[in-house]
This record gives structure tokens, sequence and C-alpha cells, in this order.
């Protein structure tokens, strides 16, 4: 496939199912892949790795820098690092409110700002997606922090978006629904079922549909695309409430 040959992109967060999915799917469609990692290198053959800490603006800066060295430039970026814990609204500190904001909404501001201010330096008319969830428009049981944290990340998109946009630079987002995992039937059966069973395309997603919505961002086939949030839900959001 040719659809991203020639590009040169960075995906954050790249050891997890849907970060590899992600690196996996740019790299077949042509491009040439930088996958981030924090602590544990993704385990993908087909691209390059680079460590390091998002939560630290002098690290980000490193990668960019790093991404443009290693591949030749950068033209497409992917923000998919982010932390998902779950806990109860009444148990929350104010030490994991912004523990989540931090490893969602503050990595990918920095990692947005490093990557287009690099771009712009560069003349690069670039594409940047943001990874958030179906759960920054309605959230779920536990999930006050991440759910609060991927809907103010939507927001960055679109600010993003608006100030970048007359330098030729794309800001979007992917929201994924539930995505397969290995061991989520077993872990979560009862969630699978209701999903599955309410979904209009009757399946859960797989990290390869995310990296595919991704590539279309990042393409040119979506040249005149900027601001918007692409959900990947399997048509959950059409599913009547009541």
């Amino acid at each position: 496939m040719t659809l991203l040959t020639g590009k040169a992109a960075l995906v954050t967060g790249a050891t997890g199912g849907i970060g590899a999915g992600i690196a996996r799917r740019l790299a077949a469609h042509g491009a040439r892949v930088l996958a981030h990692y924090r602590s544990r290198p993704p385990e993908l053959p087909d691209v390059l790795a680079a460590q390091a800490d998002l939560r630290e603006p002098a690290e980000v800066d490193r990668l960019v820098a790093e991404a443009v060295d290693r591949l030749g430039g950068l033209d497409i970026v992917i923000n998919n690092a982010g932390v998902q814990p779950v806990q109860p609204l009444s148990e929350l500190t104010l030490a994991d409110w912004r523990s989540v904001f931090a490893g969602n909404v503050d990595t990918a501001f920095l990692v947005t700002k490093a990557a287009a201010n690099s771009m712009v330096e560069r003349g690069v008319r670039g594409a940047i997606t943001a990874v958030g969830s179906i759960e920054g428009s309605v959230p779920a049981v536990g999930h006050a922090h991440y759910a609060s944290a991927k809907a103010a990340l939507l927001m960055h998109t679109k600010a993003a978006a608006l100030e970048y946009g007359p330098h030729g630079i794309r800001v979007n987002a992917v929201s994924p629904g539930l995505i397969s995992r290995p061991g989520i039937e077993e872990a979560w059966p009862e969630g699978v079922h209701s999903w599955v069973s309410n979904a209009p395309l009757g399946r859960l997603g797989t990290p390869e549909d995310v990296g595919d919505a991704c590539a279309f961002l990042a393409s040119d086939l979506a040249g005149f695309i900027t601001g918007q949030n692409l959900a990947v839900d399997g048509g959950m959001g059409v599913r009547p409430a009541w």
C-alpha cells in the first residue's frame, strides 16, 4: 500500500495494543515509523523505536529532534500515549486527577507543540492526530478523570487545528470505542457481550481499525480535514439510549 509512502511518522505510546497497531498500519501504508515508548520497548520489527518520558518537556523536544534525525524528517505525529486507571469519583484525590491529565493531556500538548513548531520551522505541511476515546463525550463509571482528560484532549485538538492551520498543519483526533486486546473476553465478559450485542457492526474494534483511521487522517486523502474527531466505534454512537 502506498497511502503514506515517503512520509515519516512518530507514534507515541507504541508499546500497548492500540499504539502498536497504529505503528504497524502506518508502516504497512508505506510510512517510515519511529515508535515511542517510556519503559518497555515495543515488539515491532519493521519500525524504529525511541524512549522518552513525555511528561518532561526536555525529553519531548529530544524525541522530536531524534525523530527528525532518524527518519530524515517528520510529517506525521500520532499522540497515542495515555493512561486509563479506574477509580470512583468519590475516592479520587487531586494527585490522582492530575496524574491522569498529565498522562493524557499534558503529554499530547507537549508533543503537539514541539512537533508542530518543528514542522513550521522546516516548512512541512504535516498532520497530527490525537487518540481520544468515545468517553470524551460519554463517560463511564469509574472514569471521571479519564473521560474529562479525553474531553480536554478533543478541545486541544480543535485549538491546535485553529492555530497551526495557517501553516498547513492539520490536527485531528480519532476516538476509539471498545478495542479488542488479549484476555478482554475473560476479564470482562459482560462488557464485551453488551458491546457486541449493541454495536451496529456487531464486534469489538481492533488496533488495526484505529491504525487505518489514523493513516487516513494523516494522508493526502484527508487534505481538507482538520479540527475533527473521527469515532472508530463500530457505530455505537448512533445507538439510541432509550
